[in-house]
């Protein structure tokens, strides 16, 4: 009887085990140092002891999907993975539930045309240049490895390819935060912001992505020459809101707002009627102004330093002279006090 061959049939049977591709297959021997694993017909690999997470519990017939690597053995064993095929499998199912629009998290491999490359399970993912967002565009270079968002807005599920946006997420999530910041901003909220920078008339705070003036005058109570002699690049600090201006989209923060004028909290401490030392500081037209040992200064008028009608301050005080004078009036809320050489 004479024995005819089908060549086409046996080159079916035949697989090509390249690297990265996926196969099934049965462990079927087991040793100290890994499982010897068959592939489909005489073809055995070998999937090493450090691939498992459980090798104890792995047993001669169970059945599972490998990666085939570009790696063998000494004795020319190709060598699989079931780690990397569980991680492509994952990618894949997680790259098959991603659709037109929807945000994802991928990390980029390689960077080809200005564009941003990766890989999601048996799935290519590519940002083309233009869909770079504008904040990293002069940064691509430095992105590798970095894990970033996307919407998808081409989707080939017969190529197994994506293309994304990082681009219109940013817009995406900047117009949110526009509307969430301009929905609950009022004065006198605390807000917490990043020092984004720093200018000669004070530093620009960054409040939810919003961009907010904090003036000079509004930093410290004492004076200061420049912003940095408070505040760090980079740091993040609480403010209060001073100012809103919805309709031209601006805000002004406060930092010493956050707490009391110190000038006040000495103010609290006069005692209407009670005597204390100070110093003649400077000569006005009606009257003098005194300045406490505690910092706080306060206006002699002329007619609380003599009785007579036709005197001149000059010729009662003189600059830099130490007086004992009388608290006579205190006004917390607009920040001043009054002093009285009579009685």
């Amino acid at each position: 009887m004479e024995t005819r061959f089908n060549l086409e049939e046996i080159d079916k049977s035949f697989q090509v085990y390249s690297a990265g591709k996926i196969v099934d297959g049965v462990i079927v021997l087991k040793r100290e140092d890994g499982v010897i694993f068959n592939i489909g017909g005489k073809r055995d690999s070998f999937i090493p002891k450090e691939d498992f997470t459980n090798f104890e519990n792995v047993k001669i017939g169970d059945r599972f999907k490998v990666c085939i690597t570009n790696k063998k053995t000494e004795d020319g064993m190709i060598i699989s993975s079931k780690s990397q095929a569980d991680e492509i499998i994952i990618g894949s199912q997680t790259a098959e539930k991603i659709k037109l629009g929807t945000k994802f998290t991928f990390v980029v491999t390689s960077i080809r045309d200005g564009g941003l490359c990766s890989k999601l399970g048996e799935y290519e993912i590519y940002v083309p240049a233009d869909e770079v967002s504008n904040k990293e565009i002069g940064y691509v270079g430095k992105l590798k490895n970095k894990q970033l968002e996307a919407i998808a807005i081409e989707i080939n599920r017969e190529n197994k390819t994506i293309i994304a946006s990082v681009k219109m997420l940013a817009e995406q999530i900047e117009e949110q935060n526009q509307k969430a910041f301009w929905s609950s901003i009022f004065i006198n909220k605390i807000v917490e912001g990043r020092v984004e920078r720093i200018v000669p008339f004070g530093a620009f705070i960054n409040v939810g992505g919003i961009d907010c003036l904090l003036h000079i005058s509004d930093i410290s109570y004492d004076k200061i020459k420049s912003a940095d002699e408070i505040l760090k690049l980079g740091e993040i600090r609480q403010f209060r809101v001073i100012k809103v201006d919805k309709e031209n989209k601006k805000v002004s923060l406060g930092l010493k707002q956050l707490y009391e004028n110190p000038k006040i909290q000495k103010l609290k401490e006069l005692k209407v009627g009670n005597k204390y030392s100070g110093e003649v500081v400077k000569i006005l037209a009606f009257g003098a102004i005194i300045k406490l040992e505690k910092g706080l200064e306060g206006l002699l008028h002329i007619s609380d330093a003599t009785t007579k009608n036709d005197a001149r301050i000059y010729q009662i005080v003189n600059l830099g002279q130490i007086l004992e004078v009388t608290v006579k009036s205190v006004d917390i809320e607009k920040g001043r006090c009054s002093f009285s050489l009579i009685g």
